[in-house]
């Protein structure tokens, strides 16, 4: 339903396209059913803004399931990276290369990937 509003910046859809090559991937929320704010804060989330989509399984695994293998979930964290995201957040707080910074971990995000963009 958010992809066919036209809602959803051109970004998000290459990047989604681009993982989709490598990753069969399960999206939990794009745009619509997402607060305005980011969990706990008063900054704007990236999702109403068609900015932002969210993974809940990665080939078949669910992120939050303790037998997901972390190298599964950390090598689609930085996959989203190359794919041009800014914000990415999971379960794992990655660190090291040029990217380090694009990447958080929180309680929020205990059970899913949040990739967002900034265009």
């Amino acid at each position: 339903m958010d992809v066919r509003s036209g809602a959803v910046h051109e970004s998000v859809l290459r990047a989604m396209l681009r993982l989709a090559d490598t990753y069969r991937m399960s999206v939990s929320v794009v745009r619509s059913g997402h607060p305005l704010n980011v969990f706990g804060t008063g900054r704007r989330s990236d999702h109403p803004a068609g900015r932002a989509f969210d993974i809940w399984r990665i080939d078949g695994h669910p992120v939050v399931d303790p037998a997901t293998p972390r190298s599964l979930i950390t090598a689609f964290m930085r996959s989203a990276a190359a794919a041009g995201s800014y914000n990415i957040g999971g379960p794992v707080h990655l660190s090291g290369g040029a990217t380090a910074n694009r990447f958080f971990s929180d309680d929020t995000h205990h059970d899913h990937v949040h990739i967002g963009f900034s265009t």
